[in-house]
Parts: structure tokens; sequence; C-alpha cells
């Protein structure tokens, strides 16, 4: 079949992108199928959805994923797992792993529980706010203490004031294009983001050298990076620490708060499915349990599912190669499409519609619903973005009953996610104890 077929590129089409991103992307599919080349800042993309060619681009290890997110090194760091590739993306992701697993998230559930109810106890009643920003408070909140290992107090404090300026900066989104990041200091829009990163870095490089001094260690994922050994017997050095943990951080973060805010915006619609959810969860209060309600799990995947926060994963090729029936060249960007893959009426009937049910039952294949990204490259943090998802939204359904301002809620980007316009503005009737 050779080269797939798309727009040309301009000026127009990139700001189409950067604006609204995913009805580009329905208009695109539209005009020229499943397949298509997406051309952004002069680089033209292969754009896939098919499962079966998302199997061809996932399975192969030998794909560039670390060069092609080299447009969000300035935010992360160019030590950051996601910049590297081949062995020393394998070093990385083995050093970063185990904080991830087992028992570990028990305590990092009930943190969850902590903060969500914190954030409660201080939403305003009666009157309209926006929802992504208790969302976005509690999920840095929660990162400080299971990340970094700061409670509450003045390090806690110059840590949060100091990581909001970062991504309230990075969040614009002309700072991805190339041209944009030049630092022309406090004056220009990159030059302030950068201050900002040197600011926290300031913090973060001295809370590093404080615990490898004193050796004072806990359940935090910084304790367990402190004393990672690669196979070589060597441990991560400051510089690959502050990348990591600033990957953590954004990764765990303003994703997992947008996702939130979707997965309400989409139940407030619903009032039947709050109340099947709100009697699921019932009688239960631990994080395990929680973590069990295949309601409440199926509801965090669904609203992954009809909003993902991030288009696209991509790679560059390193070689000539095929995918499906598409002849590609070494250098190719392919990219696979997140959005498009998660709306295919094959793998999920009447795709427009938010119906957790979907996923009761039902394993999706990881090339049909890949939220997290795919392969080797998966993101390291999804089990614990998922708990997250799951701890904040029950004791959201079980404590509070909120009301949506308005109905029409469009897509707006925020830097490299999707948020509700607005911020999903809600107003709290009511409020109930923990």
């Amino acid at each position: 079949m050779g080269r797939p077929a798309g727009a040309r590129w301009s000026a127009w089409s990139t700001l189409q992108w950067l604006r609204s991103p995913y009805p580009y992307l329905d208009q695109l599919s539209q005009q020229h199928g499943e397949t298509f080349v997406l051309p952004l800042f002069g680089y033209p993309l292969v754009m896939f959805s098919n499962p079966e060619h998302v199997r061809d681009v996932f399975s192969d290890g030998d794909l560039r994923a670390g060069s092609f997110n080299q447009t969000i090194a300035p935010l992360l760091g160019y030590g950051s797992v996601l910049m590297a590739d081949g062995k020393e993306h394998l070093r990385k992701r083995k050093l970063l792993l185990p904080p991830f697993h087992g028992e570990r998230m028990q305590s990092y559930g009930q943190t969850m529980l902590d903060e969500t109810d914190a954030a409660i106890d201080d939403l305003p009643h009666g009157r309209p706010f926006a929802l992504h920003g208790p969302m976005q408070d509690i999920t840095l909140r929660v990162i400080i203490r299971t990340i970094f290992g700061l409670e509450a107090g003045p390090e806690a404090t110059a840590m949060v004031v100091a990581l909001k300026e970062i991504l309230e900066l990075g969040s614009w989104a002309p700072l991805l294009l190339p041209f944009m990041q030049v630092d022309l200091g406090r004056a220009s829009p990159y030059g302030r983001f950068r201050h900002a990163v040197r600011e926290s870095d300031r913090i973060l490089y001295r809370l590093i050298e404080r615990r490898r001094a004193d050796g004072t260690r806990g359940t935090d994922v910084l304790s367990l990076l402190l004393d990672a050994r690669d196979e070589a017997g060597q441990p991560m050095s400051a510089e690959e620490l502050r990348d990591e943990l600033v990957t953590l951080l954004v990764a765990g973060h303003e994703t997992t708060a947008t996702g939130l805010t979707w997965a309400m915006r989409w139940l407030l619609e619903d009032p039947a499915l709050v109340r099947d959810l709100r009697a699921e969860l019932a009688g239960v209060t631990g994080p395990s349990e929680i973590a069990r309600c295949e309601l409440l799990d199926a509801t965090v995947r669904e609203a992954l599912r009809l909003v993902p926060v991030i288009p696209m994963v991509g790679r560059i090729l390193d070689e000539d190669r095929r995918v499906g029936s598409h002849d590609l060249s070494r250098g190719d960007i392919v990219v696979c499409s997140i959005y498009l893959a998660h709306r295919r009426p094959e793998a999920y009937p009447d795709p427009l519609r938010f119906d957790p049910r979907r996923f009761l039952g039902k394993k999706m294949s990881a090339y049909e619903f890949y939220p997290f990204g795919g392969g080797t490259r998966r993101c390291i943090g999804m089990a614990f973005a998922l708990w997250e998802m799951k701890m904040v939204l029950a004791r959201l359904l079980v404590r509070t009953d909120l009301e949506l301002v308005s109905r029409d809620v469009p897509m707006v980007r925020r830097s490299i996610t999707i948020t509700p316009a607005r911020g999903l503005p809600v107003v709290l009737r009511q409020r109930r104890a923990a």
C-alpha cells in the first residue's frame, strides 16, 4: 500500500493541534481513514489506531521513544527515564519499578484517602468552583508525601509552592514548540519557567543531599531510590534522582488530577450510576477493599477510555520497516493514537457513550486500551495512578453531593494533557463526615 495519506504541514495544522487536538484527530481520521499522516512542527507523524498496527509498534523494543519525548525534556530533565532508549532505558526502568508494587500500595492508599478527606473539608459550599483545582491539590500533596517523603511543615509547603509554579507555567501549550524554548530571562515565558525550575531544584537537591547524609529512610519512593543499585552496583546520581522524581511528579500529578476531573464530569450526569457506586462502597473503608470494587474500577477505566488525558504515544524508527501494509523509512515518526484507539466501535460499541459496565467481566487487550502507553514504555506509575483515582473517587462519591454548573464542557489543552474547560465548574450541595 505504501505510505499513508494525510494533511499537509502548515502553521494552521499545528495551531489546530495545539488548540483542539481531539476534534482535529477526528477530522483527519474521517478524511483519511484509520491510518494517516499528522504534520506537526514540520515533521510528518504517521498515526495508527488499529490494534494490529499498535501491536507492531509496541512489540518492537528497538523503536526510539526517548528521542520522540525530547520536547518535554526541559520540564522533566534529560536524565529522565522518558528520554532514554535501549539498554539505558531498561536500566532506569528496573531501578524505578520496585516502589510501585506490592504492599507499598496499601500505605500509599491510606495517604490518598487522608488527603482527599482534607481537601473535601476545605471545599466551598453552595457556590461554583472549578473542581480541577482541588483535584490538583490532592494529587500534588499525595506526591509530596509518597514520592518525596515530606510531611506537613515549612519544607513541604515550600515544595508545594515551587512545584505549583512550575506546573502552572509549564501548562502553557506553546512551550511545547522548540522555537519557544529560549531563555530570555524573566521577561519571557520560557525564562520564567526555567527560573521556577531552578528554584524547585534547589529544594529538591537539598532534600536528596540531606537524606543521603543522615541515612533517613521511610516508605516513600525517594527512600527506595536512594538505596537502589543497578546491575553494576552503582547508585543513581543526584541529577538522575532529580530527573526521575520530577518525572514521577509530572506523570502522577497533572495527568491523574485531569483523569479524576473527567471522571466526575461524566458521573455527575449519571445519577443512577452514582447510586450504584455508593451502594458498592457502602461499608467499604480500607484502601485494599476500595481497590477491589469492580464497578469503581470499571468507572476509572471508562473515564480514561472516553477522554484519555494524553492524546498519543510515539516512537522514531531506527530502520526501514513495514507496519501493517504501510512501508515506512528510517527516521519516520510513528504514533499510536490513544484517543482514536479508545473510540473504535469494533472494540467499544456506542463509543461516545460513558458506560463503565462495558469493562465489567471483560479485559480489553493492551492494544485496544492503553491510557498509560504500552510495551516496555508503559507508564511505571500506572498502578499508583489507578489506585489514586479509585481512592479519591470513592471519597468524593460517599462524602459529597456535587452538581455541574453546565453540561457544556469543551476540551482544552493544558501542556501535554487535555482538560475540561474552565476546570469543570461545580457546586457542592452537601458534604458528609468522613
